[in-house]
C-alpha cells in the first residue's frame, strides 16, 4: 500500500473539469431508419409547408359558402391521393374524404352528417362559413420554419416529422465508441466457479448496460490481468478504434492497482481522487487524439454512482446533447440522512408521492459494496459534507433516475 499523490478534488469541480475537457464528436449523415436515439447535429427547417395543400378534416362535401342552403349538383369526388380534377363552380359540390385535397374554388367542407343527398344532388345547410372543416396550407408547419433544433434526441415524433418534411437522411453526431474492461486477478466471469478469494465480475455488466443506455457503442474487453505490460498492451490496442476507455477497479493505491500509473504513462491524469461518497478513487484522464479515460472504483455502487455523476454527462456531450445532466427535483427526505464530514454523498432513495410532493425513502444500508441499494432506486439524493446531517422532512435536491 502506498499513499496517494493525488489531491482530493471537490466533486462539483471534478465534474466541471471532465466536461471542460470533453469535446463533441463530429457529425455524420445517416438514413432516417438508423437515426432513432441519435442527436440532431444541425437545425432542421421545413423546406415546404405542412400541409402542402388544403385538406379535408372530415368526410363530407366540398362546397362554396356562397351556396349556403341550396341544393347543389355533385360533380365529382376528392379522396386522399386522388384529388378532384377541375375547379368547383357556384351551384356545385364534390364529395370529399378525410385527407382529400379541397378542390380549387371551394372554401368550405360540410360534414356528411349535415347534408341530405338525393341521387347526384346534395342539399347543404344555410349556415355555411368559409374555412370550415379543412386544414389550410402551412397550418401545421410554415415553409422555412425551425422545426427541430440541434442537440435534441430523435425519437418517434421527431423522426415522423422529419419524414413528413421529406428528409430521407439526417445529420447526427457520432456515437462515442467505448471500450470497457474490469481489472483484478480476484475477478472471475459470471457463470464460472469462483476460486479462493475470488468474486464474480458484476461491475462490467452493470456498466455495459449503463453505457448503452447513455447512447455509447460499447466493446467489452473482459477482465484485464493485474500485470503491467499485459494491461498496457490490451488498453493501447483497444484505444486505436475507441473514443473512450472505461475501467472498473484498479484505481486505489494498492500495489496491484495499475490503472492510474498506466493512464499517467499514456496521457494526463486530471482527477485522481474526489471528495465523493461513494467513489473517492474516481480517476479521469485525457489521452492523445482527444480520447478520454475514466477509471471507476471497484466497489459496485461506487462504480455506478461515479458513472452517473461524471461519465454519463461526458458521453452526452460527446454525442452533442444540449442537456447533459439528469433532471433534478426537490424531494422531501423521509429519513434522517447522515452526512460525511469531508465528502459530498449521493444516497440512494425510492420516491413516493404524498400530495404534491415527492418523498425520498432510503433503500437501506448505503455501503459502497451493497449493489442492492441501487436496485429500484429512483433518485440520488445529494447530501452536502458536514457533521450534522439532514433531518427527515428537509427538502433536498435529488438527481432523478426514474419517476414513480
Amino acid at each position: 500500500m502506498r499513499a496517494s499523490t493525488y489531491p482530493l478534488v471537490d466533486a462539483e469541480e471534478a465534474a466541471a473539469l471532465v466536461l471542460e475537457r470533453t469535446h463533441v464528436l463530429p457529425p455524420e449523415r445517416v438514413a432516417l431508419g438508423e437515426a432513432a436515439g441519435r442527436v440532431l447535429a444541425q437545425d432542421m427547417r421545413a423546406p415546404s409547408a405542412l400541409p402542402a395543400f388544403p385538406s379535408s378534416a372530415v368526410d363530407g362535401f366540398a362546397a362554396r359558402a356562397a351556396d349556403a342552403g341550396r341544393s347543389l349538383r355533385i360533380v365529382g369526388e376528392s379522396a386522399a391521393g386522388r384529388p378532384f380534377a377541375g375547379r368547383l363552380e357556384l351551384g356545385t359540390a364534390a364529395r370529399i374524404l378525410t385527407g382529400g385535397a379541397v378542390p380549387e374554388g371551394a372554401d368550405t367542407v360540410v360534414m356528411v352528417e349535415d347534408v341530405s343527398v338525393a341521387g347526384e344532388v346534395v342539399t347543404v345547410p344555410s349556415n355555411l362559413q368559409p374555412g370550415t372543416n379543412f386544414h389550410r396550407p402551412g397550418a401545421d408547419v410554415r415553409a422555412g420554419e425551425l422545426v427541430l433544433s440541434a442537440g435534441i434526441q430523435l425519437g418517434a415524433a421527431e423522426l415522423g416529422l422529419a419524414a413528413a418534411l421529406g428528409f430521407a437522411n439526417v445529420e447526427v453526431y457520432m456515437r462515442p465508441r467505448v471500450v470497457l474492461m474490469s481489472t483484478g486477478d480476484e475477478l472471475v466471469e459470471v457463470g464460472k466457479e469462483s476460486g479462493p478469494g475470488q468474486i464474480v465480475d458484476s461491475n462490467r455488466w452493470a456498466l455495459l448496460a449503463a453505457l448503452r443506455e447513455a447512447g455509447a457503442d460499447v466493446s467489452s474487453l473482459g477482465i484485464a490481468p493485474d500485470e503491467r505490460e499485459a494491461l498496457r498492451t490490451m488498453v493501447v490496442g483497444a484505444l486505436e478504434a475507441a473514443d473512450v476507455l472505461v475501467t472498473s477497479g484498479g484505481v486505489s493505491v494498492g500495489t496491484h492497482d495499475l490503472v492510474k500509473p498506466l493512464l499517467e504513462s499514456l496521457g494526463n491524469v486530471h482527477v485522481g481522487r474526489v471528495k465523493l461518497k461513494p467513489g473517492k478513487p474516481f480517476t479521469f484522464a485525457t489521452l492523445p487524439h482527444g480520447k478520454l479515460a475514466f477509471g471507476l472504483p471497484g466497489f459496485p455502487v461506487s462504480s455506478l454512482v461515479t458513472f452517473e455523476v461524471f461519465v454519463r454527462p461526458a458521453l452526452r456531450k460527446l454525442q452533442g446533447f444540449s442537456k447533459l445532466q439528469r433532471p433534478t427535483l426537490p424531494v422531501r427526505l423521509g429519513y434522517d440522512a447522515r452526512a460525511t464530514a469531508d465528502r459530498t454523498e449521493y444516497q440512494r432513495v425510492t420516491l413516493v408521492r404524498e400530495g404534491s410532493e415527492l418523498v425520498g425513502r432510503t433503500t437501506g444500508s448505503q455501503s459502497s459494496s451493497r449493489l442492492l441499494s441501487l436496485v429500484g432506486a429512483q433518485a440520488l439524493v445529494r447530501i452536502a459534507p458536514g457533521d450534522v446531517g439532514v433531518k427527515a422532512g428537509t427538502v433536498v435536491e435529488a438527481m432523478i433516475l426514474s419517476l414513480p
